[in-house]
């Protein structure tokens, strides 16, 4: 039977080293975001990375832990009772405690100075417990301010250094627990620093009978309203302590927490990814699209229809079809047809535009394109309205093409930007706004070069139209000599007797030439459409490339900008 070992246990990672990578993905996406979003919706962000760099360069043997509360709650009596001595002033002057106080417990390391220049604390308010003090290694304990004093310098000086420091004890009394001021100001604020946040009710010895657990009750019930997580049942979150610091009633419970909290070296790395936690949650917004975003495939084919539209890809494919069926007639047709096509556009060639019809860069801007159009010939009343040389019809693009590229660049930003955040959707349409702005005329010359291509007529002329042009020869031939035949019939120069195959001779010639026009342009209609086809084609390409690189890359280059700032940012916010 085979045994199994216990699984290989995965070694848990410290806070510090789950918060450099996020400290480090912050960083960068400040750097990523400068160009797309204000100053201000960094600045906080900006702050944590300054704080949490000069917390990493002071020592990490330390913790700072601040000793915060209003007025009367008793928290300077309180540090001197963790202190062992009067070191901070209590009194019934109000406020009492005019500057910090600290009290460090070095335990032989080195750099606890460094950390009280950085809070601006005052080197004679600077103390060592008092012999025979329980010993707390590591622990800088300080005596703040009233954060409700009258003196606006201390509570500026509290809220300033309540930033700073790596965890706090909140102070409160029996009367004062519920006050407004400290759960909606600092408490309900820092909700997201449970667990570096310890709430001690003080003055429990005034409390007759168990009242004292009731007030406790309610204060948990207030926290609990706040959002501060409570450490409970092994849980991480604040630690709620009643005790009396005039009577010493569980100071001793207090003084041993702090002892085991100080001991675990991980307040500062908690402290910064409480911060950390609070700055990404502010900048949720920013960075978190609401659902799915970017490109999708329809929204690109319908942003190349549109060019295609513009441009005139669909009038360029009719166009082609029917000049290949021109070509096809010259080729096929009779000679006296294609004599007098070529007596016509002479005379146009004579009478016609500057030009002859060359095309003009214009379909989306301001100049005039050519296009092929059914009307080729001459109307019998002599009307120049609609022919030009070659057949080639100017059509002013301006009023009509250059709204359908707006409105296609328009419609596809519109798509890309959905459901992002605001600053990344308007980058996102600032992109496609500045590539549109030459998108008309790299369409106008694309155009231009596909015009100049189908001018030249087919490419590759089919083989059968040598034939046909071989077989109208013969036929002609066979039209000419039944016709001299049937002269020399009449003029006595051949016999009577052959006017009947003269007359054959001659129908054939005669009627063999249109009849194989017209089966050459029945069978011409299939390879007319596909060479169409081919010419809308490469147009419809050339436009989908020059949108391409002017709209669809400039707003595919933001939105992979975009994607690479939520990677970083889902890095900075621990998801």
């Amino acid at each position: 039977m085979q045994e199994y070992g216990p699984a290989p246990s995965r070694k848990r990672r410290s806070p510090a080293e789950r918060l450099r990578p996020r400290l480090d993905a912050l960083r960068e996406l400040i750097g990523l975001s400068r160009t797309r979003l204000d100053g201000a919706t960094l600045a906080e962000a900006g702050r944590v990375l300054d704080a949490a760099d000069e917390r990493y360069q002071l020592s990490g043997e330390h913790t700072v832990v601040a000793v915060a509360g209003a007025t009367g709650s008793g928290k300077s009596s309180l540090f001197n009772a963790l202190v062992g001595a009067d070191r901070s002033d209590v009194g019934a002057r109000r406020p009492t405690t005019a500057e910090p106080v600290a009290c460090v417990w070095s335990g032989g390391w080195p750099g606890a100075e460094a950390l009280l220049d950085r809070l601006g604390v005052s080197a004679r308010r600077r103390y060592a417990p008092a012999p025979g003090a329980p010993a707390l290694p590591g622990l800088v304990l300080l005596d703040l301010p009233d954060h409700d004093s009258a003196a606006v310098g201390h509570r500026e000086q509290v809220d300033r250094m309540l930033e700073l420091v790596d965890a706090v004890i909140w102070v409160v009394d029996p009367e004062k627990y519920a006050d407004a001021v400290l759960h909606e100001r600092y408490l309900r604020p820092l909700a997201g620093h449970a667990e570096v946040t310890f709430v001690v009710l003080n003055q429990v010895d005034r409390l007759p009978g168990d009242a004292a657990v009731q007030v406790v009750d309610d204060l948990r019930r207030l926290l609990d309203e706040d959002g501060l997580a409570l450490g409970e049942h092994g849980e991480p979150g604040a630690a709620v302590l009643a005790l009396s610091a005039a009577t010493g009633e569980g100071v001793g419970e207090l003084r041993e927490t702090l002892r085991q909290f100080v001991a675990e070296r991980g307040a500062a790395d908690r402290r910064l990814t409480a911060d950390v936690d609070a700055a990404a949650g502010r900048l949720w917004p920013a960075y978190v699209a609401d659902g799915r975003y970017g490109l999708t495939e329809p929204a690109r084919e319908e942003f190349e229809d549109w060019l295609a539209e513009a441009v005139g890809a669909g009038a360029m494919g009719s166009a082609a079809e029917r000049d290949w069926l021109r070509h096809a007639e010259r080729a096929c047709g009779t000679p006296w047809s294609r004599l007098r096509l070529r007596r016509r556009a002479g005379a146009r060639g004579r009478g016609g535009r500057p030009g002859g019809g060359r095309t003009s860069p214009g379909r989306t801007g301001a100049s005039r394109l050519w296009h092929r159009d059914a009307c080729t010939e001459v109307d019998a009343g002599g009307d120049e309205a609609c022919a030009t040389v070659g057949g080639w019809v100017p059509v002013d693009g301006r009023a009509t093409a250059r709204p359908l590229v707006e409105q296609a660049v328009r419609t596809v930003a519109g798509e890309a930007a959905e459901g992002l955040p605001g600053p990344w959707a308007q980058a996102v349409r600032e992109a496609a706004t500045r590539g549109a702005e030459g998108l008309p005329e790299a369409l106008d010359r694309a155009a231009a070069v596909s015009e100049g291509a189908l001018r030249a007529g087919p490419q590759v002329r089919p083989r059968w139209w040598s034939v046909a042009g071989v077989a109208q020869g013969l036929l002609a031939l066979l039209q000419v000599t039944g016709v001299l035949w049937l002269l020399a019939v009449a003029v006595g120069a051949a016999e009577a007797g052959e006017w009947f195959s003269a007359l054959l001779v001659t129908g054939i010639g005669t009627a063999g030439g249109p009849a194989l026009s017209w089966a050459c342009g029945v069978a011409g209609r299939g390879p007319a459409r596909r060479y169409g086809q081919e010419a809308e084609r490469r147009l419809r390409t050339a436009a989908a490339v020059c949108g391409r690189a002017a709209v669809l890359e400039p707003v595919a280059a933001e939105l992979l900008r975009y994607r690479e700032v939520r990677e970083q940012y889902a890095v900075a916010a621990g998801l």
